[in-house]
């Protein structure tokens, strides 16, 4: 059974919190700067379990690779400098839930939990409101590409954000 934002609820395993909350604010922001460049609005950080911000990305595929995601370098980034229980023990925050190929990265190298101010079925439902596609790609909740990866959001608060940043992109807003 799935819930409004399209991930079952096997895949959520406890609220956005406030603490949560701060940390999405700096991935809006990182898609905010990826919108301003002229790419497409995504950001994410990797903290470890102190609390400590390890890396942060935004969405870099205006120049034509389309796997330059913020949640594949974070992936990419851990895999070379952290331990396996250091990344089991990080969370990764993002703008937007992760597409198949970043959650299946995420999956491969161990990271923790994912927190996300947007779900992809968000986007899906967004996107076909303003006339657009969905995208090249499924729009799988991450729970379905890596069942085991603990998972919270969307964010009520943010998600709206992050639907104006989208809304600009496409020049609808």
């Amino acid at each position: 059974m799935s819930t409004e934002n399209g991930t079952g609820a096997e895949g959520v395993v406890e609220p956005v919190t406030e603490t949560d909350r701060t940390f999405l604010r700096r991935c809006v922001e990182l898609a905010r700067e990826a919108l301003d460049a002229g790419d497409e609005p995504f950001g994410s950080l990797l903290v470890d379990g102190h609390g400590t911000v390890r890396f942060e990305d935004r969405n870099r595929v205006k120049d034509g690779d389309a796997t330059r995601h913020p949640e594949f370098e974070i992936a990419r980034w851990a895999a070379e400098n952290l331990s396996p229980e250091e990344r089991r023990t990080s969370v990764v925050y993002t703008s937007g839930e992760h597409c198949p190929m970043c959650s299946a990265a995420h999956a491969w190298v161990g990271l923790g939990r994912i927190v996300y101010a947007s779900g992809c079925g968000q986007l899906v439902a967004w996107r076909q409101g303003w006339g657009f596609d969905a995208g090249p790609v499924a729009a799988l909740p991450v729970h379905v590409v890596a069942p085991g990866v603990p998972v919270s959001g969307p964010d009520p608060v943010l998600a709206e954000e992050v639907r104006a940043l989208h809304a600009r992109m496409l020049g609808v807003a």
